[in-house]
């Protein structure tokens, strides 16, 4: 199947299932494939298809096929076919380059379980460069740059990836603009105790305090 039919089908899917927007939304990047093939895993049942990733359809006999067997097969091949194409249309485009000539969607998900899978070394590799590489951008919202962080974090966790608390508090900080710096001074040298959500609610606090001051400043001018 070419490339071109594979998005349109995908578009047509995704005008008879207004579901596919969590894939949209959640795109296969790598990191994120736990959270992405529960995603899928929701679209494919709503769809009734989501048995192909856990089967194989039963071999047609050599002579003398049934109608019966012969409906049954190709129902599986065209269900397949559909999961295949929410599959490679909700992927990145290299992760789609890698994967979109293999035959089925159980081929497809067999090399991203060795690729991203629970007990992947990739997969540890990858969320914990995102996680020790994430900085905020000044003027970004600190409560979304955060939770990606917590979420990070939860992977990890979920890979039996543990890190001493302190340093998923150290790492939050770091990843911080300038803008925080007064509040990271001032959490440690009041040596603050909390919880990642607690630290959260914080740092969202300060931010909304940072940018009525500004407003109230430029008010003022």
């Amino acid at each position: 199947m070419t490339n071109l039919i594979l998005l349109f089908s995908a578009v047509n899917m995704k005008s008879m299932n207004p579901l596919v927007s969590i894939l949209d939304t959640n795109r296969l990047t790598g990191p994120n494939y736990v959270d992405w093939l529960r995603n899928l895993k929701i679209v494919l049942n709503c769809e009734c298809i989501g048995y192909v990733l856990d089967t194989q359809p039963d071999p047609l006999p050599i002579e003398g096929a049934t109608d019966e067997q012969r409906a049954a097969y190709e129902k599986w091949q065209t269900d397949d076919m559909k999961a295949r194409c929410y599959m490679l249309a909700s992927m990145s485009n290299e992760l789609q380059r890698q994967h979109e000539n293999m035959k089925s969607s159980g081929e497809i998900l067999l090399h991203l379980k060795e690729l991203y899978g629970e007990h992947s070394r990739t997969a540890r590799y990858e969320i914990s460069k995102e996680l020790f590489r994430a900085r905020m951008p000044e003027g970004a919202d600190v409560g979304t740059h955060v939770q990606r962080m917590i979420r990070l974090i939860e992977q990890l966790e979920g890979l039996e990836f543990y890190m001493d608390f302190t340093l998923h508090l150290d790492l939050i900080l770091q990843s911080l603009p300038d803008s925080f710096s007064p509040f990271i001074m001032n959490f440690h040298m009041n040596k603050l105790e909390c919880t990642l959500p607690e630290l959260l609610n914080l740092l969202v606090t300060t931010q909304n305090t940072l940018t009525n001051k500004r407003k109230d400043r430029e008010t003022f001018l």
